[in-house]
Protein backbone atom coordinates (compact mmCIF):
# COMPACT_ATOMS: atom_id res chain seq x y z
CA UNK A 1 0.00 0.00 0.00
CA UNK A 2 1.36 3.40 -0.92
CA UNK A 3 1.73 6.11 1.70
CA UNK A 4 -0.15 9.44 1.65
CA UNK A 5 3.13 11.16 0.80
CA UNK A 6 3.74 8.82 -2.15
CA UNK A 7 0.16 9.41 -3.32
CA UNK A 8 0.50 13.22 -3.19
CA UNK A 9 3.86 13.10 -4.97
CA UNK A 10 2.44 10.85 -7.71
CA UNK A 11 -0.64 13.09 -8.10
CA UNK A 12 1.52 16.18 -8.57
CA UNK A 13 3.80 14.40 -11.01
CA UNK A 14 0.84 13.05 -13.03
CA UNK A 15 -0.91 16.44 -13.09
CA UNK A 16 2.26 18.07 -14.40
CA UNK A 17 2.57 15.44 -17.16
CA UNK A 18 -1.06 16.05 -18.15
CA UNK A 19 -0.55 19.82 -18.21
CA UNK A 20 2.60 19.42 -20.32
CA UNK A 21 0.44 17.90 -23.07
CA UNK A 22 -1.61 21.11 -23.22
CA UNK A 23 -4.64 19.61 -21.49
CA UNK A 24 -5.93 22.21 -19.05
CA UNK A 25 -6.95 20.86 -15.65
CA UNK A 26 -8.03 22.60 -12.48
CA UNK A 27 -6.23 22.28 -9.17
CA UNK A 28 -9.22 20.29 -7.89
CA UNK A 29 -8.83 17.86 -10.79
CA UNK A 30 -5.08 17.64 -10.20
CA UNK A 31 -5.75 16.70 -6.58
CA UNK A 32 -8.27 14.05 -7.65
CA UNK A 33 -5.89 12.03 -9.84
CA UNK A 34 -6.27 8.43 -8.75
CA UNK A 35 -3.09 6.55 -7.97
CA UNK A 36 -3.55 2.87 -8.76
CA UNK A 37 -0.94 0.35 -7.71
CA UNK A 38 -3.26 -2.69 -7.97
CA UNK A 39 -2.17 -3.74 -4.48
CA UNK A 40 1.26 -4.65 -5.85
CA UNK A 41 3.12 -2.04 -3.77
CA UNK A 42 5.48 -1.16 -6.60
CA UNK A 43 3.94 1.92 -8.22
CA UNK A 44 7.00 3.00 -10.17
CA UNK A 45 7.03 -0.34 -12.02
CA UNK A 46 3.39 -1.48 -12.05
CA UNK A 47 0.57 1.01 -11.78
CA UNK A 48 -1.19 3.89 -13.48
CA UNK A 49 -2.39 7.37 -12.61
CA UNK A 50 -5.99 8.15 -13.61
CA UNK A 51 -7.85 11.44 -13.93
CA UNK A 52 -11.55 10.72 -14.40
CA UNK A 53 -13.23 13.52 -16.33
CA UNK A 54 -16.64 11.87 -16.86
CA UNK A 55 -18.12 8.74 -15.30
CA UNK A 56 -21.68 7.53 -15.90
CA UNK A 57 -23.21 4.09 -16.28
CA UNK A 58 -22.78 4.27 -20.07
CA UNK A 59 -19.56 6.20 -20.64
CA UNK A 60 -16.36 7.23 -18.97
CA UNK A 61 -13.65 9.61 -20.08
CA UNK A 62 -10.32 9.24 -18.37
CA UNK A 63 -6.82 10.55 -18.83
CA UNK A 64 -4.19 7.96 -17.91
CA UNK A 65 -0.60 8.77 -17.07
CA UNK A 66 2.20 6.25 -17.20
CA UNK A 67 5.43 7.28 -15.53
CA UNK A 68 8.69 6.34 -17.27
CA UNK A 69 9.01 2.54 -17.56
CA UNK A 70 5.72 2.03 -15.72
CA UNK A 71 3.43 -0.83 -16.78
CA UNK A 72 -0.30 -1.14 -16.28
CA UNK A 73 -0.71 -4.85 -15.55
CA UNK A 74 -2.56 -7.24 -17.84
CA UNK A 75 -6.30 -7.03 -17.33
CA UNK A 76 -9.63 -7.21 -19.11
CA UNK A 77 -13.15 -5.92 -18.65
CA UNK A 78 -15.33 -9.03 -18.36
CA UNK A 79 -19.09 -9.35 -18.71
CA UNK A 80 -21.12 -8.76 -15.58
CA UNK A 81 -24.69 -10.01 -15.57
CA UNK A 82 -26.38 -8.82 -18.77
CA UNK A 83 -23.60 -6.32 -19.48
CA UNK A 84 -21.16 -7.73 -22.10
CA UNK A 85 -18.22 -5.87 -20.55
CA UNK A 86 -16.58 -2.58 -21.36
CA UNK A 87 -15.47 -1.67 -24.86
CA UNK A 88 -12.42 0.52 -24.49
CA UNK A 89 -10.84 3.03 -26.85
CA UNK A 90 -7.36 4.29 -26.03
CA UNK A 91 -5.74 7.29 -27.74
CA UNK A 92 -2.17 8.35 -27.10
CA UNK A 93 -1.74 12.05 -26.32
CA UNK A 94 1.99 12.16 -25.58
CA UNK A 95 4.87 9.74 -25.38
CA UNK A 96 4.97 6.24 -26.77
CA UNK A 97 2.73 3.48 -25.42
CA UNK A 98 3.64 -0.16 -25.94
CA UNK A 99 0.30 -1.96 -26.06
CA UNK A 100 -0.11 -5.74 -25.80
CA UNK A 101 -3.13 -7.71 -27.00
CA UNK A 102 -3.95 -11.30 -28.06
CA UNK A 103 -2.09 -12.60 -31.10
CA UNK A 104 1.31 -13.71 -32.27
CA UNK A 105 4.20 -12.97 -29.90
CA UNK A 106 5.89 -9.87 -31.35
CA UNK A 107 7.10 -8.36 -28.06
CA UNK A 108 10.30 -6.54 -28.99
CA UNK A 109 10.40 -2.95 -27.71
CA UNK A 110 8.71 -3.38 -24.34
CA UNK A 111 9.52 -5.63 -21.43
CA UNK A 112 7.72 -7.82 -18.92
CA UNK A 113 8.35 -6.77 -15.33
CA UNK A 114 10.92 -9.06 -13.74
CA UNK A 115 9.45 -12.23 -12.28
CA UNK A 116 6.00 -11.57 -13.79
CA UNK A 117 6.27 -13.64 -16.98
CA UNK A 118 3.32 -15.86 -15.96
CA UNK A 119 1.04 -12.84 -15.48
CA UNK A 120 1.71 -11.03 -18.76
CA UNK A 121 0.38 -13.48 -21.32
CA UNK A 122 -0.54 -11.05 -24.13
CA UNK A 123 2.54 -10.60 -26.30
CA UNK A 124 1.34 -9.06 -29.58
CA UNK A 125 3.02 -5.65 -29.48
CA UNK A 126 1.53 -2.51 -30.94
CA UNK A 127 3.71 0.60 -30.72
CA UNK A 128 1.46 3.62 -30.35
CA UNK A 129 2.53 7.24 -30.84
CA UNK A 130 0.60 10.49 -30.30
CA UNK A 131 -2.74 10.47 -32.16
CA UNK A 132 -2.71 6.66 -32.57
CA UNK A 133 -5.70 4.90 -31.08
CA UNK A 134 -7.03 1.40 -30.61
CA UNK A 135 -10.44 0.04 -29.64
CA UNK A 136 -10.63 -3.14 -27.60
CA UNK A 137 -13.60 -5.48 -27.59
CA UNK A 138 -15.30 -6.30 -24.29
CA UNK A 139 -13.34 -8.95 -22.42
CA UNK A 140 -10.17 -8.54 -24.53
CA UNK A 141 -7.06 -9.01 -22.39
CA UNK A 142 -4.46 -6.27 -22.64
CA UNK A 143 -1.64 -4.46 -20.89
CA UNK A 144 0.53 -1.51 -21.75
CA UNK A 145 3.60 0.41 -20.72
CA UNK A 146 5.62 3.53 -21.31
CA UNK A 147 9.34 3.72 -21.63
CA UNK A 148 11.90 6.37 -20.69
CA UNK A 149 9.74 9.50 -21.11
CA UNK A 150 6.42 8.21 -19.80
CA UNK A 151 3.13 8.72 -21.63
CA UNK A 152 -0.32 10.28 -21.38
CA UNK A 153 -3.34 8.70 -23.02
CA UNK A 154 -7.08 8.93 -22.90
Amino acid sequence: MITKEQQKTAQKRAAEMIRQTGIKITEKEANSVGIVDFGLNNLEKEGVQVLTLIQTERISVKVLVLFPNQTEPEHWHPPVGDDPGKEETVRVISGIVYFYIPGEDTLKEGFIPEGKEDYYTMRKEIVMKPSDQITLAPGEKHWFQARDKGAVKC
